[in-house]
Order: structure tokens, then C-alpha cells, then sequence
């Protein structure tokens, strides 16, 4: 059976909220999930994340809706992000595929390496 030409139908015209598919969002999320954080304790578990990339993914799930950025007017400035509703609202289905990874990696990683070994003697 093909597929229908007007699947998408009815979807918005703009780009999905695949935020969570970035390469840090979803450990920034694990990260804020027990509460508010600063910049320098988000470094710490997201060993080589730059300090650009951070502020990079900070801001654009800020944009997103996903956290919040509260700056105090304290010496020395203190920033703090944490999670919206929005943000902890992922926290369920980034649950559900970590269990689909901890059930399947092992056949998924099977499954590349043989895709890959076909290619090599192909």
C-alpha cells in the first residue's frame, strides 16, 4: 500500500520540537531534574560539553520552553536554570526509552555491526 500523499495534513508548518534528539539536551534534562542548577554544576556530569555548547543548548531550550534562566542580583552574579512544567514533562518518555535501550541495545548494536560487516565484504 503506498503512503498518503496528505499524511502530514493538518500538522504545523514548522519545524518538530525535536529538542530532546540534540546531544545534550536530554542529559540537561537528567541533570535539572532534582531541581534548579548553575552553569559550572551542569559541567560537571556533561564531561566534554564546551562552555559554547552548553550556552548554546541552555538557550536554545530555554527558547523552546523547556527551562527557565533566573539571574540573582548577588556578588558574584548567580544564574540559575531549571526545568518548566514543559521541560518535566519529558521525563516520562525519556524513562520509556531508556528502558527500550536497557531491553534492546544489545540487538540494536547487532544489528549495526552486521549492516556494517555486510558493507565491508559487499
Amino acid at each position: 500500500m503506498p503512503l498518503d500523499p496528505d499524511m502530514f495534513t493538518g500538522c504545523p508548518p514548522v519545524a518538530a520540537p525535536i529538542r530532546v534528539g540534540a546531544k545534550w539536551t536530554a542529559k540537561i534534562i537528567r541533570c535539572l531534574e532534582s531541581g534548579p542548577r548553575r552553569f559550572t554544576e551542569l559541567q560537571t556530569p556533561l564531561r566534554g560539553i564546551t562552555p559554547k555548547v552548553l550556552t548554546e543548548s541552555l538557550r536554545a531550550m530555554e527558547r523552546d520552553g523547556l527551562l527557565t534562566r533566573t539571574a540573582y542580583d548577588e556578588i558574584p552574579p548567580r544564574v540559575e536554570y531549571a526545568l518548566t512544567d514543559l521541560g518535566r514533562s519529558l521525563l516520562e518518555p525519556m524513562d520509556a526509552g531508556c528502558e527500550w535501550s536497557r531491553r534492546h541495545l544489545a540487538e540494536l548494536m547487532h544489528a549495526r555491526e552486521s549492516w556494517q560487516a555486510a558493507r565491508l565484504g559487499a
